[in-house]
């Protein structure tokens, strides 16, 4: 994603890389077939280093932590966030401090911050409660914070939406993708925005995010018309990675949704687990539960008319099955 260089915020001479970006953007066989679409493709961020789409961002926000010469980052994670963090900060000789919420972080995601060195914290309570005990620690202590609330962060997400667009050779009518913290929706709308500012396109996609039923405050809003969220204080999902109830980019999210004339969904457990198993069983495609919700909500929006079967549709796989293997057996 380094090719993109002069479109990021940060110098390439001091870039701290691991091979990220550049993922495969499959085009559906049998789902599309199955549904009676024309084109359905898997934008599968799963293979990135670390397994996650949060490395296109992390690369970006560790550069800019050596820019500053920070000695240590910090950030608070459901899995995927602390995983990718350690992995840069161990490249760029910097110290790791993550902060899990205790008892809701899956052992893969876990194994990995563990292995890379980081130094990690639990927290009585859940994900919200670690990310403000994380900005309390930057705050107090100079320590760098990388979570989305850091606009580096976003830039480098943004990238994904360069590389569809030169994948595709065109702008999709669609992208659905799994909503948490709401950093990712709102960095590949940038994406698309920026294509369109300076253009190299005509047009931008519709942004459908999809949250979990049980962790859905944008959702919620979205739904009501409202301009604020409420946040949901025991936010309850299998998509571990997901499981926010006060999501910290909400307005970014909800602008880019209503901005692109797309929508925010929610689909439970059983859809997101379904999903999985549908996507793993059928495309060859192995996704972790908050990634298989965007085929969960490609699903539901089939149904719902809310997606035309002619159009163009991508589909964000946010993360690798084997990070989060615990709910396997749940989809059967």
């Amino acid at each position: 994603m380094w090719r993109y260089r002069e479109l990021l915020p940060v110098s390439p001479l001091n870039a701290v890389n691991l091979g990220e970006g550049g993922t495969p953007l499959p085009r559906s066989v049998q789902l599309a077939a199955d549904l009676g679409f024309n084109e359905v493709y898997f934008k599968n961020e799963g293979q990135n280093p670390t397994g996650s789409f949060k490395d296109r961002g992390m690369t970006v926000a560790v550069t800019r932590a050596v820019e500053i010469v920070a000695k240590e980052v910090v950030c608070a994670s459901t899995g995927n966030t602390s995983a990718s963090m350690a992995a840069y900060a161990a490249r760029a000789g910097l110290r790791a401090a993550v902060l899990i919420p205790r008892g809701k972080i899956a052992k893969g995601k876990l194994l990995q911050a563990v292995v890379h060195g980081a130094r990690i914290r639990q927290v009585t309570g859940n994900f919200d409660k670690a990310l403000i005990k994380a900005r309390t620690l930057a705050s107090k202590r100079g320590l760098y914070l990388v979570n989305s609330l850091n606009p580096y962060r976003i830039e480098g997400q943004k990238t994904l939406a360069f590389e569809v667009w030169e994948q595709l050779r065109k702008v999709p009518d669609a992208i659905i993708l799994p909503v948490g913290n709401a950093g990712n929706i709102s960095a590949i709308w940038k994406g698309f925005s920026e294509l369109k500012r300076v253009s190299a396109t005509r047009s931008t996609p519709r942004m459908i995010g999809v949250q979990a039923a049980g962790a859905a405050p944008i959702a919620d809003a979205y739904a009501k018309g409202d301009s604020d969220i409420i946040p949901w204080p025991h936010p309850e999902t299998a998509a571990t990675a997901i499981r926010i109830g006060a999501p910290a980019s909400w307005k970014k999210a909800l602008r880019a949704v209503r901005d692109s004339d797309g929508a925010m969904l929610t689909v439970s457990d059983h859809e997101i687990l379904g999903a999985q198993r549908l996507l793993a069983s059928r495309e060859g495609i192995f996704a972790e539960p908050a990634s298989s919700a965007s085929v969960a909500g490609l699903l539901k929006a089939s149904r719902s008319g809310l997606i035309n079967r002619r159009e163009s549709i991508v589909c964000v796989i946010t993360g690798h099955g084997l990070k989060d293997q615990g709910s396997v057996g749940a989809a059967r």
